[in-house]
């Protein structure tokens, strides 16, 4: 049985990572507009390297959930046969034991550089320019996929959409594309689709099944239930 699990924001909402956009749409008092898109980091890019290395020290002082520790242990009991794929930006699913994860929106703790392209491990806060490891430019800004810019490995998650048996979104809006049209991808090839989540999203309707409740509780029973159907 091959399984691609879609995680968002709900996820690590759990662990108290903040989910940043408020009700108005704004990201820690600041506009979307002001620290996630290209122009709002060539505009002033010391506010934007502010921003995201307060929330990577945020998301340093939390702890995996439930819900990340059974996605762990679902990797550990199908191995190759589960894609574990998040929108998240926080590393959760590797503290918590995942070896294999697709962030398709970036990784708060890595860097890319404009210089010369390479992604790499960070520690120090951008602000202060610290260099690249690969090549010394002091050009890095935070590996994080901004509006208008493309998510990272989308053919590698199209074909596991196209030959998995199981799709479950966990923790998402609904909102946000293309991750939003991953269950129309995966109903489309015969898969058995699930969400996962704490109220309905927008796409919730096109779902074969729906769990709402917090993921620390529905995301573990979910799994107990597909390792049994998989026994």
């Amino acid at each position: 049985m091959r399984v691609v699990v879609l995680t968002g924001a709900g996820v690590s909402a759990e662990s108290g990572v903040p989910t940043f956009r408020d009700a108005g749409g704004l990201w820690e008092g600041h506009r979307v507009e002001d620290v996630a898109t290209p122009e709002a980091f060539d505009r002033d890019p010391d506010t934007v390297q502010r921003f995201y290395d307060a929330r990577r020290r945020a998301v340093a002082r939390v702890e995996p959930n439930p819900a990340h520790v059974a996605l762990a242990a679902l990797e550990r009991a199908i191995g190759d046969d589960l894609l574990l794929v998040t929108q998240n930006v926080d590393d959760l699913h590797e503290r918590a034991g995942s070896r294999s994860v697709v962030h398709m929106h970036g990784d708060l703790l890595t860097a890319l550089c404009l210089g010369c392209g390479i992604r790499s491990p960070i520690a120090a806060d951008l602000v202060d320019r610290p260099p690249c490891p690969e090549c010394g430019d002091r050009m890095l800004r935070p590996d994080v996929v901004w509006f208008g810019e493309m998510p990272y490995e989308l053919d590698l998650i199209d074909e596991a959409l196209l030959a998995c048996d199981v799709f479950a979104a966990i923790g998402t809006s609904g909102a946000v594309y293309p991750a939003a049209g991953f269950v129309m991808t995966a109903a489309e090839s015969g898969a058995a689709t699930v969400e996962l989540n704490l109220a309905p999203s927008e796409v919730t309707p096109l779902f074969d099944e729906v769990r709402h409740g917090p993921a620390s509780i529905v995301v573990p029973a979910w799994v107990d239930d597909v390792l049994a159907a998989s026994a």
